[in-house]
């Protein structure tokens, strides 16, 4: 009886120590830990930051230092939050559709599937009018030429993006996530090159009254969260992110693992952006910051025109440019296979069989026509990230999270923390900020 008692203790033994030989010790910091918050921090860097100091600035010294206090907690608190609710979930390989899918059924992940289209669809219109307007800028201040007709520009432009993708779309993504890291060198570089340009004008409280007068400070919050929000957003790579944490470390080291390393990528996210916020600030007026957002520039376009320096002046607008090119293309292959799930899921249902080409060209017409317009109609790009893109961002990166985690047993331990409260509250006064943009 003992014999065979400690056999199979011995046994157990083995099978524990080839389970543990099966992962990584999540106690020590690996080469892949690095290259996932390398991953993640380029992720969570992308052309929405050119458009942060704007906002950032126009409201004055508050705002500058809101965002500042701010940016770190939202971004951290939230997305580790949506790492919870995958990592927990037994559907996780087919990333959040997948695991809404699992907790709330198929309708829910239907609906989740509109909400996410639309908070992709609106990045890509958002930055076919960036992108006609740094072309438009460049033109005009850059090269001296007549300003084209807005019309033609867009079209020219939006048709270029898509047969580029279409001919090359693979080389092309991979071409665009080359790009990332000199992109955030080169915000590194804007920033420090800034610095000799650096004035005292926004170090005052009464340059606060740019953007409060008639709202409140209050209203200042509801006017700095959906940039926030929207600038730091990464939220597409955390499935990949936690399912490559899950099969290198086991599920028990998952939470802790993955907290660890979102840290470290979060603060070197938040040390780049802010510094380049601060410093692109520092460099002009209230009264700039308040024309550039008129003007529907990106801060980089903005500064090239208003300094008096030939290496701002010729580089940022073509660091804007390809920074922007880059979301575009980025968001479009998102939007463009959510579409295509969506139109093939909805014609099984019906009984049709649609073929890829017909879809495909479906989607394409789509595209160009509501691009070109909307590029051609030249909304703001600021009214659009605080109506539209961060309140649709903000449902599924804050309150998506916090209900799933009130709501679904197996995530009962994640309850009751203070982190939850601040996620949930900034993701309703961001959902609230598109109702408060129609009053």
């Amino acid at each position: 009886m003992h014999g065979n008692t400690a056999k199979k203790i011995e046994l157990h033994a083995e099978d524990t120590a080839v389970i543990n030989e099966k992962y990584l010790d999540p106690e020590k910091w690996h080469k892949q830990d690095t290259t996932w918050a390398l991953s993640l921090f380029g992720t969570a860097i992308g052309a929405g930051v050119l458009f942060l100091p704007i906002n950032a600035g126009s409201g004055g010294l508050l705002s500058l230092l809101l965002i500042t206090i701010l940016a770190f907690p939202i971004m951290y608190y939230s997305h580790r939050a949506l790492a919870k609710i995958i990592y927990a979930s037994n559907s996780a390989e087919e990333g959040i559709t997948g695991t809404i899918r699992e907790y709330f059924g198929k309708k829910a992940s239907i609906i989740f599937n509109i909400v996410y289209f639309f908070s992709i669809y609106t990045i890509v219109l958002m930055y076919s009018v960036a992108l006609t307007n740094t072309a438009s800028s460049f033109i005009v201040n850059q090269l001296h030429m007549k300003e084209p007709p807005r019309a033609i520009l867009s079209l020219v432009l939006v048709l270029g993006l898509i047969v580029i993708l279409n001919f090359g779309q693979d080389i092309t993504v991979k071409i665009m996530s080359m790009l990332v890291y000199p992109f955030i060198a080169s915000l590194l570089f804007i920033a420090i090159s800034l610095i000799p340009q650096w004035n005292t004008s926004m170090l005052s409280f009464s340059s606060v009254s740019t953007v409060t007068t008639g709202t409140g400070y209050f209203g200042m919050i509801w006017i700095i969260l959906p940039i926030i929000v929207f600038s730091f957003n990464h939220s597409p790579i955390i499935s990949s992110f936690v399912m490559k944490q899950r099969a290198t470390y086991g599920i028990e080291a998952t939470d802790a693992k993955s907290a660890q390393i979102q840290k470290v990528c979060y603060i070197m996210t938040f040390s780049v952006v802010i510094f380049f916020v601060w410093s692109s600030v520092l460099s002009l007026t209230p009264n700039d910051l308040v024309m550039a957002k008129e003007q529907n520039l990106s801060i980089l376009s903005y500064l090239a025109n208003e300094l008096n320096s030939p290496i701002i002046t010729m580089a940022a607008p073509i660091i804007a440019f390809v920074a922007i090119t880059k979301s575009f293309l980025g968001h479009y292959v998102g939007a463009y296979e959510v579409m295509r799930d969506m139109i093939i899921e909805y014609s099984k249902a019906r009984g049709k069989d649609v073929k890829e080409k017909t879809v495909k060209t479906m989607i394409l017409v789509f595209v160009v026509l509501t691009c070109w317009y909307v590029a051609y109609a030249n909304p703001s790009i600021l009214g659009l990230i605080d109506t539209l893109s961060g309140p649709l961002v903000a449902a599924i990166l804050c309150v998506l999270p916090m209900y799933t985690i009130r709501k679904v047993p197996v995530l009962a331990k994640y309850r009751g923390k203070m982190s939850n409260v601040f996620v949930i509250v900034v993701g309703v006064l961001t959902v609230l900020a598109s109702i408060k943009a129609f009053f």
